[in-house]
């Protein structure tokens, strides 16, 4: 997962970064609350890790501003070294959707937000994935739209069904790079704009089917599943 953590304390941001980075996940830290919600204008994350006294915005006001602002907010762990009963009341009605207290085993870390993560995006098992008339085949990487087989790419493929699993998600450009190409990728801007229209035309991404893909001005795209 790529994850944001807001933490103004250097050596425990390291820590939490260097826990997680070992588990597998990209994370990019922020010491300042306003900071982390200007960087939420431009790039999308599937978990948050917030604590809750650091300048700018706190951890629960940066929550209130993600659920304000964003279409889908991400799932938030607030982790904080406030231990009164009171207090975890306050962080889990005010949105957060775990309470960890400092300070935390890295395993027990890492077990929270794996089971975070779970929650928020069940992996589907190997096989059929439907959505309306389109079907993908995650085994032989194929998909279909109303039973015929369309020609797509392998990259093509892995770019229709990320937008696919987040629908009604906004998903940033840097989001999708680093999901299909890795961090950093030496490619033109333009590669993923391309692979955009490829699979707008080759699966026919058009009302009449049920769907539409989205340009975000200055951000990215989102694939919305429309009303019958």
């Amino acid at each position: 997962m790529r994850i944001a953590i807001l933490e103004d304390d250097v050596a425990l941001a390291s820590l939490v970064e260097m826990t997680l980075a070992e588990a597998g996940h990209t994370c990019d830290v922020y010491g300042d609350g306003q900071l982390m919600t200007r960087a939420l204008h431009r790039t999308t994350y599937d978990l948050l890790i917030l604590d809750w006294n650091v300048p700018g915005l706190s951890g629960l006001e940066v929550i209130a501003w993600i659920k304000a602002n964003l279409d889908l907010a991400p799932p938030a762990l607030m982790l904080t070294s406030r231990s009164a009963e009171e207090d975890i009341v306050a962080g889990l009605q005010g949105g957060a959707d775990d309470y960890v207290i400092k300070p935390v085993a890295p395993a027990v870390l890492k077990a929270r937000v794996d089971a975070l993560g779970r929650r928020a995006y069940p992996s589907a098992a190997p096989g059929l994935e439907t959505y309306g008339p389109y079907r993908f085949d995650t085994r032989a990487e194929t998909v279909e739209l109303a039973g015929k087989p369309v020609s797509v790419t392998a990259k093509e493929f892995a770019l229709a069904l990320l937008l696919f699993r987040n629908l009604h998600r906004a998903l940033a450009r840097a989001y999708i790079f680093e999901a299909l190409w890795g961090r950093n990728p030496d490619l033109p801007s333009r590669t993923l704009d391309a692979h955009i229209s490829n699979i707008r035309t080759k699966l026919n991404l058009r009302p009449e089917n049920g769907f539409k893909l989205v340009p975000i001005y200055a951000y990215g795209y989102r694939l919305e599943a429309l009303d019958s």
